[in-house]
């Protein structure tokens, strides 16, 4: 029994799906990667910078499945569908900061359960941009940005779907309600500490203008 074309059949799928696979995993690498810096750059107010690692992001994830189109098995076995997460957190995040438009999972062309994970973080990202507001005391800035925390919150609690639908959404949606608290409290009390803080200024000069007068 012959079976050697059977098995140089074989070793030829095998061999063009390690290297499809290859390619899928460096390019959603640097996917992760890029999205990672663009938020950093973000949080360090350059904002060419975010934008620009961004499309970085999406030449890589494109990168990804375009070597995995022809291997559906490998393509949904996971670290896309992270590289796909990351980038929507990145995209929602650029756009809290900069008050760009909110994207969509059509726009981002991620599927919805990628979406939502992203939306998840991003709620960290963003209570990282409130609490450097605060201490430039944007302090209305910083109630349009709760606000939005909110928002997201209430649509992240509305899908109450079995983890198998959302891949782990439930449990990241309880991360973001810890960090709502706490970043409601934080603010809080920098908005008692500001009002004080110009109390006492309008008391000090009220000093002084009686003093010279």
């Amino acid at each position: 029994m012959d079976l050697s074309e059977v098995s140089t059949h074989i070793r030829a799928g095998f061999d063009a799906k390690t290297s499809a696979r290859d390619i899928g995993l460096a390019a959603s690498r640097n996917a992760v990667r890029s999205c990672g810096n663009a938020i950093r750059a973000l949080h360090r107010y350059e904002q060419e910078a975010a934008e620009k690692l961004l499309g970085e992001a999406r030449s890589h994830l494109d990168e990804a499945r375009d070597a995995l189109s022809d291997h559906p098995d490998i393509l949904h076995a996971g670290f896309i569908h992270d590289a796909e997460k990351e980038y929507a957190e990145a995209r929602i995040t650029h756009a809290l900061v900069t008050g760009a438009d909110f994207p969509d999972p059509a726009s981002l062309q991620v599927p919805p359960s990628a979406f939502l994970k992203g939306m998840a973080e991003a709620i960290g990202e963003l209570r990282r941009h409130i609490l450097d507001l605060m201490r430039h005391r944007e302090l209305k800035r910083c109630e349009e940005l709760l606000g939005a925390m909110d928002d997201m919150y209430y649509v992240l609690t509305s899908m109450d779907y079995p983890d198998g639908i959302t891949f782990g959404l439930r449990r990241l949606t309880d991360v973001a309600r810890g960090i709502i608290e706490r970043t409601r409290g934080d603010f809080t009390t920098s908005a008692i500490q500001s009002s004080l803080h110009d109390a006492l200024e309008a008391h000090t000069k009220i000093i002084e203008d009686s003093s010279e007068a």
